[in-house]
């Protein structure tokens, strides 16, 4: 399996065939834009280029070379899943689903986990353990059930948690309750 790295570098190798300029054509585009925000150039490239949402953020922080940086952001997630790598695909289909939200998400990596950003963070990514990953998400005033349990101890930063052992367990389901916390964040 791949590492976010090696998954970087291959999207960087194929940037002028997915998207129709190489990645010093689009820096050349976007320093005449203007925009210094990541998340207004990845808006610009989706709305405006057609960009997926993966490129666009890819061509944002490449362009940037903030301090949230792709390279340090792959860091920060390749070291949550080191040791884990078989929970990378949970990640990755919550990465692209979360991602078709809104040109206001923001994918905010930490040490432990990703956050889940648009004015204020709605939810989080966490590989707990070998064989877990961990949602947390805000839903205040959501009744706790079977799946969708409360927080408890796990992140106080959120009231809710749902915990995943596969690719599959990203459900409508799961998705849904993504986007209820997403639209409460803005």
């Amino acid at each position: 399996m791949a590492t976010p790295e090696e998954q970087a570098q291959a999207m960087l190798r194929g940037i002028e065939e997915k998207t129709g300029r190489d990645l010093q054509q689009w820096k050349k585009l976007l320093a005449s834009s203007g925009l210094t925000k990541h998340g207004e150039i990845v808006a610009l490239l989706k709305k405006e280029h057609g960009v997926t949402h993966g490129y666009a953020n890819l061509i944002a922080h490449e362009t940037l070379r903030s301090a949230a940086s792709h390279s340090e952001a792959g860091d920060l997630v390749a070291a949550q899943y080191a040791g884990k790598q078989d929970l990378l695909p949970i990640w990755r289909r919550i990465e692209e689903r979360v991602g078709g939200f809104g040109d206001d998400v923001e994918l905010a990596p930490k040490k432990a986990y990703v956050s889940l950003r648009r004015k204020k963070q709605f939810a989080l990514v966490q590989p707990s353990t070998k064989t877990r990953v961990d949602v947390g998400i805000q839903l205040p005033g959501v009744a706790a059930g079977k799946r969708l349990e409360a927080s408890g101890s796990f992140n106080s930063m959120v009231s809710h948690r749902v915990r995943l052992a596969a690719p599959g367990d990203v459900d409508e389901e799961l998705i849904g309750w993504l986007r209820q916390a997403y639209e409460a964040a803005g």
